[in-house]
């Protein structure tokens, strides 16, 4: 599989070859999906919780008698079916959300991702991504001169090594995420826009899901 390596200028100077086992997969839309559902469900927290009737600060005694009013029998004010009671099947916090995914189906979906990616031409790769100083405007500059990140289009960079210039710099940006490929994940990878490779991080991506 060919990318498009670019200059500093944003120009397309040459191609860099990658492996296709893992830029040349076939894009399964399926796999994707359960990959991401499974990444975003297991990032929850699971912290809510709601008051079954045994927790209900109201009495246990029986509001009325049980004949004789023309009312509907009550047990207690608690009761699921009146305002303020508790619930019938309450949300614990124990709740466990997470989703089995197991190597194999990460390492596939994610080579599908970037297979696909790289297909529709929104990823490039770069000798090397960094700026002097902790600036936005240099970097949103170094961006535009890339081509990139124009028309409010998102970006993600993936570079080796994110020093503290990058990450100051790209904060106060918006649309803009610059992480380590350790750090690049499937949910990541679909919601922006374009995607930026070092040649550094070519080369661990290449290592990590070969």
């Amino acid at each position: 599989m060919e990318l498009k390596l670019l200059d500093a200028d944003g120009g397309s100077k040459s191609n860099v070859t990658a492996p296709d086992t893992v830029f040349g997969r076939d894009y399964n839309e399926a796999l994707i999906h359960q990959l991401v559902t499974a990444y975003q469900a297991n990032a929850r927290s699971g912290n809510r919780a709601q008051k079954g009737r045994s927790e209900i600060a109201k009495s246990t005694r029986k509001p009325w008698r049980q004949k004789g009013t023309g009312r509907a029998r009550a047990g207690m004010a608690s009761s699921p079916l009146w305002r303020g009671g508790g619930r019938i099947f309450p949300n614990l916090p124990d709740e466990n959300f997470t989703h089995k995914i197991n190597k194999k189906m990460y390492r596939a979906g994610v080579c599908s991702i970037l297979s696909q990616l790289a297909r529709e031409g929104r990823l490039s790769v770069v000798d090397n991504f960094s700026v002097d100083a902790p600036k936005t405007k240099m970097l949103a500059d170094k961006l535009k001169g890339f081509g990139i990140g124009l028309n409010g289009a998102s970006t993600l960079v993936i570079s080796d090594a994110v020093d503290e210039n990058l990450m100051l710099a790209s904060r106060n940006l918006m649309g803009v995420l610059i992480v380590e490929p350790r750090h690049a994940d499937p949910v990541s990878l679909v919601q922006y826009k374009n995607v930026i490779l070092t040649r550094s991080a070519l080369a661990k991506i290449e290592e990590m899901l070969s």
